[in-house]
């Protein structure tokens, strides 16, 4: 996977608008806009995007696409998604690393998924 890294990302949303105000108020996340889509680059932490997957749909009825945001926080996190329109599809989950996820929909229903990197 290295010789051909994840450098980029695209999000589909229903709103965009309302997709980038949530995600303003929830990551601190800068936008800019130009007549065809909304960009964001990525924090210079998170580039390259350090790993991923590929598996076959088991309960999801439709293909999709998640990207994990770190947090330093999850449960704080949950709140500000709750407060701002989202809504936890799976609340926070200990995996057995340490490390906890948590996979929530901004308000038009776009799936995300945020990772709390386990406590050294």
């Amino acid at each position: 996977m290295s010789s051909n890294p994840v450098i980029h990302w695209e999000l589909a949303s229903h709103d965009a608008p309302k997709t980038v105000e949530f995600l303003k108020k929830v990551f601190d996340w800068d936008f800019e806009y130009d007549a065809r889509t909304t960009i964001h680059e990525l924090p210079a932490e998170l580039t390259p995007v350090q790993g991923g997957g590929v598996f076959t749909l088991q309960s999801a009825k439709l293909p999709f696409l998640t990207i994990y945001i770190k947090v330093d926080d999850l449960d704080a996190k949950v709140k500000l998604i709750e407060d701002n329109g989202g809504f936890i599809v799976d609340p926070p989950l200990d995996l057995p690393s340490g490390s906890r996820i948590c996979l929530f929909n901004e308000p038009s229903g776009v799936t995300l998924a945020m990772i709390q990197a386990a406590k050294k």
